[in-house]
């Protein structure tokens, strides 16, 4: 009887495990594929996740890629600027001394004083010597380069520009400018093409000094080597610029220019002459 009781207890007791035994694999093995499943989740999203990666990266790229051209643009934008600033400007820090101290002179090359028959304002001093000298007189005043218009004609404020520097040594000679211009112009409009002439304006225009000089003045050399032409109170004219020329010389025997060329000029008075390219014009007012 025992045996039988336990002998079916038994077998209760087998056909349970045997339950929860099926049960446990069962589960067991939903779990097994859960976790395939999931890892065959991962894996289709690595593809997706490495093109994330790839297209971030080619998007980096990219952006640097523009920031570098634009930094280069910059770069060669600042370098041209630089070039063309020093092209138009590099004769203002050029030359044997911005300030002629260490000039040589007509003596240095055994070449002779010129001399002018003329004194146009009778006061001892011949033309030549006199509008030198009054071109040192005006820059000694220290004339700050501003371009206005006068009703005068004259600067009278401190103010000027390179054309005040031939007319003001002029004037000191006896030669008035602004009257001699205005009369050449009236006389012959043809050789200035001015639609309407303006007395007080027309004698500080380069473009007009220009034509003025060739028609009245003495022509001369321009070049700039044949150094026993170019004497002090010789009048230089460049393509958008004028000046006098000095009894100062650089190493060579080339003149300096005395000029007011713009604000940042180093000194009046320049060797200049080797550093330009636009001379258009060499007079002397009267022999």
């Amino acid at each position: 009887m025992w045996y039988t009781v336990n002998r079916k207890t038994f077998r209760t007791f087998c056909a349970v495990s045997m339950e929860e035994w099926k049960i446990e694999k069962k589960r067991s093995l939903n779990n097994i594929k859960r976790k395939k499943g999931s890892c065959a989740a991962s894996e289709s999203e690595k593809p997706v996740r490495r093109q994330i990666t790839h297209r971030q990266q080619r998007r980096g790229k990219e952006e640097m890629a523009k920031k570098k051209k634009a930094a280069g643009i910059l770069a060669l934008t600042a370098l041209i600027a630089a070039g063309v600033f020093i092209q138009k400007y590099h004769y203002y820090f050029t030359g044997t001394s911005s300030a002629p101290v260490r000039a040589k002179h007509n003596r240095d090359f055994d070449i002779p004083d010129i001399r002018s028959s003329v004194d146009k304002d009778q006061d001892g001093i011949d033309d030549q010597t006199d509008i030198l000298q009054g071109a040192r007189d005006y820059i000694a005043t220290k004339p700050v380069y501003k371009s206005k218009y006068y009703s005068t004609g004259y600067p009278d404020d401190g103010y000027g520009v390179c054309t005040d520097v031939v007319a003001n040594a002029m004037r000191s000679a006896g030669y008035d400018l602004m009257e001699l211009v205005y009369s050449d112009i009236i006389a012959n409009p043809w050789a200035y093409d001015i639609a309407q002439p303006d007395k007080h304006i027309d004698f500080r225009r380069v473009k007009n000094l220009k034509v003025y000089f060739a028609r009245t003045a003495v022509s001369l050399t321009t070049d700039i080597y044949d150094i026993s032409q170019w004497q002090g109170g010789d009048i230089v004219i460049f393509e958008d610029h004028i000046g006098i020329v000095s009894d100062s010389r650089n190493d060579r025997g080339v003149a300096y220019v005395i000029h007011h060329n713009g604000p940042y000029q180093a000194s009046y008075e320049e060797d200049i002459l080797e550093q330009r390219n636009d001379l258009v014009g060499h007079y002397r007012i009267t022999i």
